[in-house]
């Protein structure tokens, strides 16, 4: 793994760091996903149905404003819920990446479940779209083994579900072409602002957190990762970042970033290249590599 002494020297043309915008649109399915009863509750669903009314037309013009692209990760079941809001994400020139199904919890599904959420997906994805997406991330919960090995066969060079380092990293075993972008909590908006207060999902949901702090949070944690030459990948929703109010949060955040000349601002699927390209092997003591070894032990290789 490469250390950050030599930041410059890790992405293209020098920059100093990567800067990856990752959003999840996931709309009335994140309720559902947190509260399969909510489903004939109307105020509980129009609290994510809000990202697809509204939300995404918002989060559309304020990318465009900074001349930013996402990386947009779209359960399959909304590109039949919402296919007038996807196509505009698409005209607006981002990338479409693939979350499954419905938000299905992977923890309780077998491989051959998980497999057929992400192909059903991506089978939409071509049929209205034209496109199979190269990036995947898990909506909920931890996938099985075996199923980053399906993914390099089904054509995916990437994926941004794992959160153990701060770099890319190649998936161990016979897994090594896919390209893992690790994302964190503490750099996506979800933690910091949702709630839905009758009842609250989640529940035991704390209070929501001021914009500001937020705000601050992140550009703190921007110009460490810049500092260490790393690779920050933000994770937001229209449904919670693309208020009148949080938006201009974002638009802040995203005016500091763009100020910063040294950083390359890449989607998923760019640094992903990239990493296949010129990004150094895992070491053994990598936490990949550990937890493959741990849990391969005993099992075919």
């Amino acid at each position: 793994m490469t250390t950050p002494e030599q930041p410059g020297r890790r992405w293209p043309d020098g920059k100093k760091a990567a800067f990856v915008i990752t959003v999840g649109f996931e709309a009335e399915l994140s309720v559902l996903a947190a509260a399969p009863d909510a489903i004939d509750r109307a105020k509980s669903l129009s609290v994510g149905q809000y990202g697809g009314t509204r939300g995404v037309e918002r989060l559309l013009a304020e990318l465009a404003r900074g001349r930013n692209t996402a990386s947009w990760f779209i359960p399959g079941a909304n590109l039949i819920t919402y296919p007038r809001q996807v196509e505009s994400v698409a005209a607006a020139g981002h990338e479409l990446c693939n979350m499954g199904w419905a938000l299905e919890d992977m923890s309780e599904q077998p491989l051959t479940a998980q497999l057929d959420s992400v192909e059903r997906a991506q089978a939409e994805f071509d049929n209205l779209f034209g496109v199979r997406p190269s990036g995947f991330r898990s909506g909920r919960g931890s996938y099985a083994p075996g199923l980053p090995e399906v993914l390099v066969n089904q054509g995916f060079t990437w994926s941004s579900s794992w959160h153990g380092d701060d770099l890319p990293h190649f998936h161990p075993g016979n897994a090594a072409g896919l390209v893992e972008i690790p994302r964190h909590h503490e750099l996506d908006d979800y933690p910091y602002f949702v709630f839905n207060l009758d009842p609250p999902i989640p529940k035991g949901s704390p209070r929501i957190a001021s914009s500001r702090e937020v705000l601050r949070n992140w550009i703190l944690e921007f110009d460490a990762y810049r500092a260490e030459g790393l690779c920050f990948v933000l994770t937001i929703h229209p449904e919670i970042i693309a208020t009148p109010g949080r938006i201009s949060l974002l638009r802040e955040f995203l005016d500091y970033v763009n100020a910063q000349e040294d950083v390359w601002h890449a989607t998923g699927s760019e640094v992903a290249q990239w990493w296949l390209r010129t990004g150094p092997a895992n070491t053994p003591d990598h936490p990949a590599e550990v937890f493959h070894a741990l849990t391969s032990k005993g099992s075919p290789s």
